[in-house]
């Protein structure tokens, strides 16, 4: 199976390269399973329902979120009836909205993917760690790819949840600081990793965001409105690709067989 997992989404910049490349990217790469990080399509903070249901629309199976999941208002009566949009697990259990989503890829494959989120510069949500391991519990038998978005700050706490779960999933990516990371191979016992995947939006700013804004408050530290940059526009991505004739993990699991990083780009 091959499976392109497509870094966060940032604003309508990064909405358009995926409209524009996605179906043509996923014929050219036999692409079975499209999962994407979209907590920052909106403007670049959040996600509304319209967005939501457009990038669904255009082929992507499954969202992931993060620490801007809540940022548009609407979103929280409307992730309940969405499966297909996953808030990070280790939220409080009374936040709307899973962490997990089991579903069927293209190729009759079982599929899972986990949401999580990191606890070190940012919120303290309760412990990835033990959270990943209660979401893999719930899982039946026959699930055979399992994909795991680490979303947080530090490349320390995603690379410790990689060597945590190792043997235990497919793959674990990493998403939240927009910067891709070169650092993309399969561990020991099988499981693909990254510390971070990139952005998929405009690179002429500062992690997707106008660059003059940003600039501005760094030199007087002063509140101001960030506008989403343009230009340069990028996506990021990693193709994830499993052979079911292999011998499974140490859980029963498909092993990756490689991790590759894709960047396309339009001007």
């Amino acid at each position: 199976m091959r499976t392109l997992f497509i870094g966060d989404i940032v604003g309508s910049p990064g909405r358009l390269i995926v409209q524009e490349r996605l179906a043509d990217l996923v014929e050219h790469q036999q692409i079975d399973l499209v999962i994407a990080n979209g907590e920052n399509s909106a403007s670049g903070f959040g996600i509304t329902p319209k967005i939501a249901e457009e990038l669904l629309g255009l082929g992507i199976e499954v969202l992931t979120g993060g620490n801007h999941s809540w940022d548009r208002k609407e979103i929280l009566e409307y992730i309940p009836h969405q499966p297909r949009l996953l808030r990070p697990a280790n939220f409080a259990a009374v936040n709307p909205g899973s962490g997990l989503f089991v579903g069927e890829s293209k190729k009759g494959i079982k599929f899972a993917v986990v949401n999580l989120q990191g606890r070190v510069f940012l919120a303290a949500h309760d412990d990835p760690f033990k959270k990943a391991d209660e979401e893999l519990a719930k899982l039946p038998p026959d699930v055979a790819f399992v994909l795991v978005d680490m979303h947080a700050e530090t490349t320390s706490e995603k690379i410790a949840l990689g060597w945590y779960l190792d043997g235990r999933v497919t793959a674990v990516v990493g998403t939240h600081t927009h910067v891709a990371t070169a650092d993309e191979h399969v561990l020991p016992k099988g499981t693909a990793y990254i510390t971070d995947v990139g952005m998929t939006g405009p690179h002429n700013g500062v992690i997707g965001m106008d660059r003059h804004g940003i600039i501005k408050r760094f030199l007087d530290g002063l509140p101001a409105r960030f506008e989403v940059a343009t230009g340069d526009i990028q996506l990021n991505a990693v193709l994830i690709e499993t052979d079911e004739a292999a011998p499974p993990n140490e859980a029963g699991r498909l092993a990756a067989k490689s991790i590759e990083r894709l960047r396309l780009r339009i001007d």
